[in-house]
């Protein structure tokens, strides 16, 4: 394994000196690992039979996690062998992981290099000064998941912190003048925009490190290339770096004529490359996606993209798979945005944590609008507060570029009793944070109540609300009671539904809607009021400007270890799909047929298929205008409109004794279509 790793090594390192166009190498280091769990004792030998062969994305709670509140919390060890090669004197070599839960230190050939706190962010540390040429070096990182007071989250009540280096980990080589990649584990260059009527003005700021004794004299050229890969646009600058600190540089470049990113509608990429030459080559090269766009969140009209009217409807996210946890591969990632985009989502928020790069660049491609955030969230222990500052700075450094995001959140459901208690001065701080960082961007805070005047709120430039009418208070139609006071009592600001929705098992119906359930201990939570509430609470908020966003909760069901409810152990049930991806719950189709034009029909309660009554109502989303029911070889009926035009209700239904053939039929330019169920009454 050894000798093919190096090969592997000085093959890339070759093809890259010899191609000379980026002057940096980024090299995938997920294989090869050996892991621990349990703290450290000795370095891993030949014999010790303690260490599992192990391919980074990895964590060792992928079961535990998912079963309940006795998972593994505690310290894991990983090691790496790896050779450097000597004819990488001179170079300057970066390890950069992805993401490690939740504390990480790292050592290299039995060096301290550094420490990283926080499971979500990305960071990189330079290990030039003491790896070993022509020899084999050693990594170990010991990585702890144990919740902590200083590093956020806090606890594992309403998400699991999972352990292990479960995001994708390279080694960086770049040359001894480059851009920068220790800027909080950022690209190290940033783009900022200002659009007008026929040009749109890019700013350029790239960091710019030189290693070299003296002052030397370099060209910044930074360009912009369409899909076509035809520059639209150049700077070059003459630049005398500094052997000390940061090289700032700052670029003006105009793009004329622009093709804007439009969301779902054309998520127009161009590609902008900040380049360091000296002497006709390239040191350094580091490419950005660049999508030229103006998002705009106005108090009681909504959201605006370049200028025109922009549907948010969305989702939450969580990253997490049944029996791998938050180890996931690009496809699986992908695969979730496959379905969101299948739901016909504008927008998504990403809760509660920085996720992975990956999907922020796919979200770019694919015109999702992005809400990020950091896990401040749930409870707090007062030493929190650096932490908090830190990962906030690496979520919008780390991102800035990205066209896709469009707020940073600061917190969620976290509070304070008056405006001087310390939830709501950190989240003024925060504020700051992200201003200083991101001054072009929104700010969000999320509050579980329902009162805009709370000590904790209106510090950001948005104020989010969670609100689970009918499961954790009141009644499902209370929303609209809500939000009309709201309206009424402050119409200038700008206010978004974050999280809205109930719990479903699948495995659980009930033939009428059942009202009397316990959300925190209860173990009866049928997937028919989960419907109920989407049902009756989108046809509210689609009738409501002033609900400027929402975001369902959530896309996906996912662990929560220490929750017992619903009659899954460790389950928030809450998701539109099964925590395997497997199966999509009704509540998935009433909003797909509300969000994505594409044509459907379908009936709902197809998992409640044994009936105990003759006379039965049938519901059917449709987005066709019309539609009508057969049961049997009974003539088609027509039905009546529910919540809205896409809710379609038959009444008093009649089933013969034995299975019942139900199909559900509509049409549009000139091709039907049809959904068919089987019910069987006992």
């Amino acid at each position: 394994m050894k000798k093919s790793f190096l090969i592997s090594l000085l093959s890339v390192l070759l093809f890259s000196q010899g191609y000379g166009q980026t002057g940096r190498t980024i090299l995938p280091f997920n294989d090869g690992w050996a892991f621990r769990k349990g703290p450290l004792i000795a370095e891993k030998t030949q014999s010790d039979t303690s260490w599992q062969s192990v391919t980074i994305p990895h964590t060792w709670n992928n079961k535990d996690m998912q079963e309940g509140k006795n998972f593994y919390a505690g310290e894991g060890c990983y090691q790496k062998q790896f050779p450097v090669a000597t004819s990488l004197k001179g170079k300057r070599l970066f390890l950069r992981f992805d993401g490690v839960g939740s504390v990480a230190d790292l050592y290299v050939n039995n060096r301290f290099i550094g420490e990283h706190k926080g499971s979500y962010a990305a960071f990189c540390f330079e290990i030039t000064h003491v790896v070993k040429y022509g020899e084999e070096n050693t990594i170990l990182v010991k990585v702890n998941n144990k919740a902590r007071e200083d590093v956020l989250p806090v606890n594992n009540f309403l998400f699991g912190i999972f352990g292990g280096i479960y995001r994708p980990v390279n080694l960086l080589i770049t040359n001894d003048i480059n851009i920068t990649t220790t800027d909080y584990a950022s690209p190290g260059i940033y783009i900022t925009q200002e659009l007008g009527n026929k040009t749109a003005q890019v700013g350029v700021t790239a960091k710019i490190e030189n290693k070299r004794l003296y002052y030397t004299h370099v060209q910044v050229q930074t360009e912009i290339k369409d899909q076509q890969n035809k520059r639209v646009s150049i700077s070059v600058k003459d630049v005398n770096l500094s052997p000390q600190g940061l090289n700032i540089i700052r670029q003006e470049l105009p793009v004329i004529h622009p093709h804007l990113w439009n969301g779902l509608k054309d998520p127009y990429l161009y590609a902008l490359t900040t380049s360091i030459i000296a002497n006709g080559k390239v040191l350094d090269a580091v490419t950005q996606p660049l999508g030229l766009r103006r998002i705009e969140v106005q108090a009681g009209k909504g959201c605006f993209l370049n200028g025109a009217a922009y549907p948010m409807h969305g989702v939450t996210r969580h990253q997490e798979w049944q029996d791998c946890g938050n180890a996931l591969s690009n496809t699986q990632h992908k695969t979730d945005l496959d379905l969101i985009r299948e739901i016909g989502a504008t927008t998504i928020r990403f809760a509660h944590y920085q996720q992975s790069e990956y999907l922020y660049s796919q979200c770019d491609s694919m015109g999702f609008l992005i809400w990020a955030e950091i896990p401040f969230v749930n409870n707090f222990s007062g030493k929190e507060s650096e932490n908090a500052k830190q990962q906030l700075t690496e979520l919008i450094r780390q991102n800035f570029n990205h066209p896709a995001i469009y707020v940073w959140g600061m917190h969620n459901e976290v509070y304070a009793k008056t405006p001087d208690d310390y939830v709501a001065v950190l989240t003024r701080q925060l504020n700051d944070v992200a201003k200083t960082n991101d001054p072009g961007r929104y700010t969000v805070a999320v509050s579980g109540y329902g009162e805009m005047n709370r000590p904790a709120n209106l510090s950001t430039d948005i104020q989010g609300m969670n609100r689970y009418f009918g499961w954790y208070e009141g009644k499902i139609g209370d929303i609209e009671g809500w939000v009309k006071g709201l309206e009424k009592d402050y119409p200038d600001y700008k206010l978004m539904l974050t999280e809205y929705g109930a719990d479903g098992n699948i495995h659980q119906h009930t033939d009428s809607l059942v009202t009397d359930f316990d959300p925190v201990s209860g173990q009866v939570f049928p997937e028919t009021y989960q419907t109920a509430t989407h049902v009756q609470q989108w046809a509210v908020i689609e009738k409501h400007p002033y609900i400027t966003a929402s975001y369902l909760w959530n896309m996906f069901e996912f662990a929560v270890p220490m929750w017992n409810r619903g009659g899954v152990n460790a389950r928030n049930l809450k998701g539109l799909i099964t925590y395997d991806r497997q199966q999509k719950k009704d509540a998935f189709y009433w909003y797909k047929s509300n969000w994505n034009p594409a044509p459907m029909v379908y009936i709902a309660e197809r998992r409640n298929n044994i009936r105990h009554q003759a006379h039965v109502k049938v519901e059917v989303f449709s987005n066709l205008g019309q539609v009508t029911l057969r049961v049997n070889n009974n003539a088609p009926v027509a039905g009546h409109t529910g919540a809205n035009k896409r809710d379609f209700i038959f009444d008093d239904i009649t089933l013969q004794p034995g299975d019942n053939t139900i199909t559900a039929t509509g049409a549009y330019n000139g091709k039907a279509y049809t959904d068919t169920i089987t019910w069987t009454l006992n």
